[in-house]
């Protein structure tokens, strides 16, 4: 046993078996004969140097000697959870109900060292025995969990405020708390070469299209890098156009919008580590749908939805319609405007589209400026920032008015989408939208917003149509689009879903025929 350098056994006063780790020293040449060696050794040295070797003799992988060195557990300390392995490990020996480690109800054995180096870097206790091949493993893993909070990003009025956390399993609970079937599919894959980062897939069996389920493993079984530590990199590498401005798979932190969308026969990706989970096959329209839509009455969500649908034209297009009127087109403008907005721009030393790109840019500073900086200064730089440049770059002459009012419309415009990855999209088109409308006037424009809509029409998701239900024209999925109908009357699933079943209810006012029969 010329691998250990003193054993620290590890009995307190009382008798309690804490676990307490005792020096290691590698000798100079292992003793196992291969580096490639995979099968566990009889020998306990060769197990212990093994593992230490591949582990590059890291400080924090600890080791505990027992039955006087003949046996020994393995472990990581800054992954294991202490009080679990003294009570799922020695309380049980304490207590008499086993003699030996190995014949512990939660023992599990393997005598593959690889697989239990992989084990072991999961936050698992490993138990070696000398003149034994066999391992046995435990699941003492430290958890370290925020509790579930409504996410900040995606506030609701009315309905749930519970929000993913950045443990996989907490979120996929929360999942299954909604949706208690058995049909309900969950399945795990490990991305990242040095990261291993756990993956899941959670879709509706007999619901969701089984083409796009395959298409979805198939690309996260392609993906060959490193680390991955988010569903943005797994984003990247699964969607069908990574050229694209726009998303192509929706991103939400709320467990009941992932569980509505799985309903409707979607699939829903999630990681560990992050509250963030993917929704596949998305439309453009999906974006603009809001879990408070359907917790209010349908046509008040439906002049909301309108409002939001309005605010993307106004996000990418204000900017460049104000500089094609005052550039180009004066003649647009009511007679009883024209002197005023003549006053407001007469004094301006540079044309009206660097006047807009200073604008926008300034705005996008303090946007950001506000999102980095603690919460309490970022909330005064966002207000306080904003008022004071507006009103000095307004009283130096170097900033019109009405351009003020424009790039204040459109900020606010670009923020009523429910999703924050399009409202970036939408103040980036905002740009190209500028410059053709300073060189072109109102033609520039439209050839703006024909590249985008032609864009949209051929954009595609796991092969389904981006820009459905308008692109291909699909008449009875427009009542969840533009409007929002009552929600008896969605009897059936959105096609855009490719669901396996259209069928989403019965007759549920059948009452209402009943009373008004008598």
């Amino acid at each position: 046993m010329g691998f250990f350098k003193k054993f620290l056994v590890g009995k307190s006063e009382q008798g309690n078996k804490q676990e307490k780790a005792f020096e290691h020293e590698l000798p100079q040449k292992p003793h196992y004969a291969q580096p490639q060696q995979m099968n566990s050794s009889a020998q306990l040295s060769e197990n212990i140097d093994y593992l230490f070797s591949q582990c590059k003799q890291t400080g924090d992988l600890k080791v505990r000697a027992l039955d006087d060195g003949r046996a020994a557990l393995v472990f990581y300390e800054t992954l294991v959870d202490h009080e679990k392995m003294q009570e799922k490990i020695f309380a049980p020996i304490e207590m008499g109900h086993v003699e030996r480690i190995p014949d512990l109800p939660n023992a599990r054995e393997i005598t593959n060292l690889d697989e239990a180096l992989k084990k072991l870097l999961s936050g698992h206790v490993l138990y070696c025995e000398e003149d034994s091949p066999r391992i046995t493993y435990f699941d003492v893993t430290a958890s370290f969990n925020r509790s579930v909070e409504e996410p900040v990003n995606e506030k609701v009025v009315r309905g749930s405020h519970e929000g993913f956390v950045e443990n996989i399993k907490t979120n996929i609970n929360l999942i299954r708390k909604r949706i208690e079937d058995k049909s309900l599919v969950v399945k795990y894959f490990k991305v990242g070469k040095k990261t291993n980062t756990n993956i899941a897939i959670v879709y509706m069996e007999g619901l969701a299209d089984q083409e796009i389920v395959r298409k979805i493993e198939q690309r996260i079984t392609d993906i060959s890098v490193d680390m991955v530590q988010s569903p943005g990199f797994i984003e990247e590498f699964i969607e069908d156009s990574t050229s694209s401005p726009f998303p192509q798979m929706l991103n939400t932190e709320r467990p009941d919008r992932v569980s509505a969308n799985i309903m409707e026969g979607r699939i829903a990706v999630m990681a560990e580590g992050s509250p963030t989970s993917l929704i596949a096959p998305s439309t453009f329209f999906m974006f603009y749908q809001s879990p408070d839509d359907y917790n209010m009455r349908w046509y008040t969500g439906t002049f909301i939805r309108l409002i939001r649908l309005t605010s993307f034209l106004i996000a990418i297009g204000l900017p460049a319609f104000y500089i094609a009127v005052v550039s180009f087109h004066f003649e647009v403008i009511p007679d009883d405007l024209i002197i005023p907005v003549k006053n407001s721009i007469n004094q301006i030393a540079y044309p009206p589209l660097v006047e807009a790109l200073v604008m926008v840019i300034i705005i996008e500073l303090i946007r950001e400026a506000g999102i980095r900086l603690p919460s309490p200064v970022g909330q005064t730089i966002g207000i306080v920032g904003g008022l004071v440049i507006g009103d000095a770059v307004v009283r130096a002459g170097l900033i019109s008015n009405l351009m003020i009012i424009v790039v204040a419309l459109t900020a606010i415009a670009s923020f009523v989408v429910p999703s924050n990855e399009l409202s970036t999209t939408l103040r980036l088109l905002t740009f190209p939208l500028i410059f053709l409308a300073g060189t072109l006037g109102f033609v520039g424009i439209m050839f703006g917003l024909l590249f985008i809509a032609i864009h949209l029409t051929k954009l595609e998701s796991f092969g389904v149509p981006y820009f459905a239900p308008i692109a291909p024209l699909n008449i009875n999925d427009l009542k969840d689009t533009f409007v929002r109908i009552p929600l008896y009357k969605m009897n059936k699933r959105p096609k855009d879903a490719r669901p396996v079943k259209m069928k989403a209810m019965e007759d549920s006012r059948e009452w209402k025929r009943n009373e008004q029969s008598k």
